[in-house]
């Protein structure tokens, strides 16, 4: 089917504010003639696709400008030709283009190529992404952590093989939970497992050391770029991005001061804002009221709403245990934020995308680096703002939430109930987890009582930092039912064989 005449308006009217590429700033050192064309080092991408936009995404190696083909029928001879914004080194040549007007319920193809100065288009990448539609099914998968722990691309075992297996489901799109780099975790030519064998990686320099300057914030996600497994998956299914602590270094909040040795940079409010500008180049997202937020809305449909998280930004410092007095992990407006929205959702189904988990304890040394205690009875420190959430959608009748989530690398079935809890004042839900995706397998973490968890399936580390060799790597995925709602969860492992899966039916049907 043909892109109308409003939609070709519309799409085309997102890409039409920028500036023919000048001729005379095309990217060249002085004397030296550039007779090849732009290339695309790093692939394609779409994300936070819903009924009627999109955003598409790629890099390329000099100044040039974005030019997108799209067709909703599956022949480029036909498709529309859109242009949109010039790179420069500011943004390492990362162009991203927002897409409006797209019609629901529709496959469309792009094409994504650099144009230079002389109007010449370089190398060429095709994808696709699905709008979503009425009376059509939503399918979708999640984890988090890659590259963590200093697994990075190993070619012995076919590089990020998880990435295959969450392709090879054919979802709608791609959730990342967050740690989509370790930017503290340096990756290095060999590693040796405590099981004796001998993990081996891809190198690349940016990733040789912690990551402080923008370069190697950005060399992180070039890297991750190089394996062809990912690249697959991001050209073909769009991508909902978090971001957590790995992003920028192991548990960090704002205004902390470093005592690593390893890093020259000890203020992690620099880092945290070079940390995210590399965030916002690589990863395609909407910015919610021309902001650079990373909490936001996507909607996926009648069927589902993802409220996509930031646990990372609003924080307060990591408590003691102990700590009585609320302590800020979404902050208020985001807080506020979450509720009204939720609230407001007419979707049939509302996931949570959360960073870090609700109920289980994740320690930060002495200090408390999620959202639980570890102590039971009342809530305490950052128990209390998520309380408050939980309380509001009780008394604003929200149904049919699921929290998902990854961070402690394992993945577990978690059902919360007021029955079980210090804190009653909630709606049971539950809670899933998925992770890692490619990094250290650990766990199973201990769980918290406040808000009445109990764990109905867990498969963790067969040792501490077990490799993603040992097969314990793991995605969730999820499917809905367009006739009967029905949500369907399953956790799976790197092969992408089912290890549990559950029917969640919404609330009013049996």
């Amino acid at each position: 089917m043909n892109l109308s005449r409003r939609q070709l308006l519309a799409v085309t009217a997102a890409a039409s504010a920028t500036v023919a590429v000048p001729a005379a700033t095309a990217a060249a050192a002085p004397n030296v003639v550039r007779r090849t064309r732009p290339a695309l080092p790093s692939g394609i991408a779409s994300g936070d696709v819903t009924s009627n936009s999109a955003v598409v995404w790629s890099r390329t190696d000099r100044r040039a400008r974005l030019v997108v083909d799209l067709t909703s029928h599956g022949r480029f001879d036909k498709a529309v030709r859109l242009r949109g914004p010039i790179t420069s080194a500011d943004g390492d040549f990362t162009a991203q283009l927002p897409l409006k007007g797209l019609r629901p319920g529709q496959r469309y193809d792009y094409r994504i190529g650099f144009e230079d100065s002389s109007g010449r288009v370089g190398e060429t990448a095709e994808g696709s992404f699905s709008t979503p539609g009425r009376n059509r099914p939503v399918s979708f998968v999640w984890t988090g952590d890659t590259a963590g722990q200093g697994y990075g691309i190993n070619p012995e075992i076919g590089g990020m093989v998880a990435y295959k297996a969450m392709h090879q489901t054919r979802p709608d799109f791609f959730l990342h939970s967050g740690d989509n780099i370790y930017a503290d975790g340096p990756i290095e030519a060999e590693l040796k497992v405590a099981d004796g064998t001998i993990w081996k990686n891809v190198v690349t320099e940016e990733v040789s050391k912690v990551a402080e300057t923008l370069a190697e914030y950005r060399g992180r996600y070039k890297y991750n770029l190089l394996d062809q497994n990912v690249l697959d998956l991001y050209a073909d299914v769009p991508i909902v991005s978090q971001w957590d602590d790995h992003e920028t270094l192991n548990n960090w909040y704002p205004g902390e001061i470093l005592t690593d040795a390893r890093y020259t940079e000890k203020r992690v409010d620099v880092l945290a804002a070079r940390a995210r500008k590399a965030f916002l180049e690589y990863l395609p997202m909407t910015h919610p009221a021309g902001r650079n937020r990373i909490y936001r809305k996507v909607s996926y449909g009648p069927l589902l709403d993802v409220f996509c998280l930031d646990m990372r930004t609003y924080r307060g410092a990591n408590p003691a245990p102990g700590v009585a007095g609320p302590v800020a992990m979404l902050g208020a407006e985001q807080a506020a934020w979450l509720v009204r929205e939720v609230a407001a959702s007419k979707a049939a189904w509302k996931v949570i995308a959360s960073d870090m988990p609700l109920g289980l304890l994740v320690p930060d040394g002495n200090e408390i680096e999620a959202v639980a205690n570890g102590l039971a009875g009342a809530p305490g420190g950052r128990e209390h703002e998520i309380a408050w959430v939980l309380s509001q959608f009780k008394r604003r009748k929200v149904r049919n939430s699921v929290w998902l989530t990854a961070d402690v690398h394992y993945c577990a079935a978690q059902h919360y109930d007021p029955s079980r809890a210090a804190f009653t004042d909630f709606d049971p839900f539950w809670e899933l987890v998925a992770g890692p995706v490619n990094a250290g397998t650990f766990g199973p973490n201990g769980l918290d009582s406040t808000f009445g968890p109990k764990v109905e399936f867990v498969k963790a580390a067969d040792f501490p930092n077990q490799p993603p060799s040992g097969g314990n790597q793991f995605f969730g995925h999820v499917g809905i039912d367009p006739r009967t709602e029905v949500f369907t969860a399953s956790l799976r492992n790197l092969y992408g064989k089912v290890l549990w899966s559950k029917d969640l039916n919404p609330a009013g049907r049996h």
